[in-house]
C-alpha cells in the first residue's frame, strides 16, 4: 500500500492517489468529511481554516460506495485559490507582472524549510519552497488516513488521538481506554482534564496576543490490533520504526515515543517490561503496557500507544532576525498567515498517520486483495493468542 500527494498550500487543489487498499471495502464519504472537519478545528487556529471546507472528492477507485481494487484518486479544491490565481497560477508571467505581485518572498524564516529549500532548488523566491512545505499538505494526509480509518473500523481495530500537553501544561494521567474514547473530542484543545485544557486556552490567547506560537506532545492510541503485525526479521519491517518515520515525517514534528516514551531511561527494567501472563478465556495477556503494545517491532495484543512532539509553529506574527537572500542585509523574517497553536489539530493529523502506517501493515501481512478474505484471516489471528 502507498499514496503520492501533490499540491501547493494556495494552489488550486491538493490530490492524493492511494494504491493498495482491497476491493470490495465499503467507503463513507460523510465519514471522511467529518474527519477532514476535525483537522481543521482546535483552540488557536488562524483565518485560513475559516476559508477552506475540506471535502473530498473522490474520482477513482470507488464505485457506489465500494472500493474496486484499483488506485483511489481524492481531490480536495483550495477555495482561497480564487484570491491567489494571479500568484499561484501555472501560466508563465513576465519579470514586471512578479515585480506587481508583490508577494516574492526573500526573508526566510527560522525553523521552516525557505532558505534551505530555497538554497536546494535554486529558488530565488521563496514562495516556491513554502508553498509545497506548508502544513497544507496534512490535508492530503487525513483523507488517506480517513480511508484507512473506515478498513480498521471494518476489522474492529479502533484508533484515538489526545493531547497530552501544550506549552509546558500537560494532562498526563494514565487514562483507561474507555475514558479516552468517551473523552476524545469534548473540547477544543482535545484534553480530557476540563480545568486543564482552560489553563491550555489561557496559553493560547496569551502566545497569540504576543505574537508567539505553542508546541506540545500529542498521543494515539490503536486498540484491538491483532498480534504480530510488523517484524523482527528486518529493521525495515519493525512496525514501531514504521509508525516513527511517519509521525516525524508530519511538519513540525520533532520525536516520537512509544508507551512510557523518554521515561524508561529513568526506570530499571522491573519497571519497563511488561509481564506475561495466560488465562484460558483470554490467551496470552500483559499486566502493564510500559512498552506501548509493541514488542521486537510487533504488535503484542495490547492497545498501542503513540507519543507525537510538534514543536512551536516557525511562522511568528512577531518574527524573529533573518536575512535578505537577495541584498544580504538584515531584516525580520516574512509573515505568513498561521496559527498561534496547531497542536490540537497535529493530534488529527497524527492519528491518521498512524492509521495508515498500521493498515499497511496489516494489508502486507494478510492477502489483502478483497475485503471479506482480509477479514477472515484477522479473525483466524485474533485466535491465535489462545490456541497458541
Amino acid at each position: 500500500m502507498r499514496f503520492l500527494t501533490a499540491g501547493e498550500s494556495h494552489g488550486p487543489q491538493l490530490t492524493v492517489i492511494i494504491e493498495g487498499l482491497p476491493a470490495n471495502m465499503k467507503v463513507d464519504i460523510d465519514k471522511l468529511n467529518e474527519e477532514m472537519y476535525k483537522r481543521q478545528g482546535g483552540y488557536g487556529r488562524g483565518r485560513r481554516m475559516q476559508i477552506e471546507k475540506d471535502n473530498v472528492q473522490i474520482v477513482s477507485g470507488v464505485r457506489h460506495g465500494y472500493t474496486l481494487g484499483s488506485p483511489i484518486t481524492i481531490v480536495i479544491q483550495n477555495d482561497d485559490f480564487k484570491h491567489w490565481r494571479h500568484i499561484m497560477g501555472a501560466a508563465p508571467i513576465t519579470e514586471d507582472e512578479q515585480t506587481e505581485m508583490k508577494r516574492v518572498i526573500t526573508k526566510p524564516r527560522p525553523g521552516h524549510a525557505d532558505l534551505i529549500g530555497g538554497m536546494k532548488y535554486q529558488h530565488r523566491d521563496l514562495r516556491n519552497v513554502l508553498e509545497r512545505s506548508s502544513a497544507r499538505e496534512t490535508a492530503a494526509r487525513v483523507a488517506v488516513g480517513a480511508l484507512c480509518k473506515q478498513l480498521l473500523s471494518q476489522l474492529d481495530i479502533d484508533i484515538y488521538s489526545r493531547v497530552v500537553e501544550i506549552g509546558g501544561i500537560k494532562d498526563d494521567t494514565l487514562y483507561d481506554i474507555d475514558t479516552i474514547i468517551s473523552h476524545t473530542d469534548q473540547n477544543d484543545v482535545r484534553v480530557i482534564n476540563e480545568e486543564i485544557a482552560q489553563q491550555i486556552r489561557n496559553k493560547i490567547d496569551q502566545a497569540k496576543k504576543d505574537g508567539d506560537s505553542l508546541g506540545g506532545v500529542v498521543q494515539v492510541i490503536v486498540n484491538h490490533m491483532p498480534i504480530g503485525i510488523g517484524s523482527y526479521v528486518h529493521y525495515d519491517r519493525k512496525l514501531d520504526g514504521r509508525i516513527a518515520q511517519s509521525v516525524v515525517g508530519i511538519n513540525a514534528f520533532k520525536g516520537v515515543s512509544f508507551g512510557d516514551g523518554f521515561t524508561v531511561a529513568e526506570k530499571p527494567g522491573s519497571e519497563v517490561q511488561d509481564p506475561i501472563h495466560y488465562d484460558t478465556s483470554r490467551g496470552y495477556y500483559r499486566s502493564s503496557n510500559h512498552l506501548g503494545g509493541l514488542e521486537g517491532g510487533m504488535t503484542n495484543g495490547m492497545p498501542l500507544i503513540i507519543n507525537g512532539v510538534m514543536k512551536p509553529i516557525p511562522t511568528l506574527y512577531k518574527p524573529l532576525n533573518s536575512i535578505d537572500i537577495n541584498t544580504k542585509a538584515p531584516f525580520k523574517a516574512t509573515i505568513e498567515r498561521s496559527d498561534s497553536c496547531a497542536v490540537p489539530a497535529a493530534s488529527i493529523v497524527c492519528e491518521h498517520a498512524v492509521a495508515f502506517e498500521v493498515t499497511r501493515a496489516l494489508l502486507e501481512e494478510f492477502e489483502s486483495n478483497e475485503m471479506s478474505r482480509l477479514t477472515q484471516q484477522v479473525t483466524e489471528r485474533r485466535m491465535l493468542n489462545t490456541n497458541f
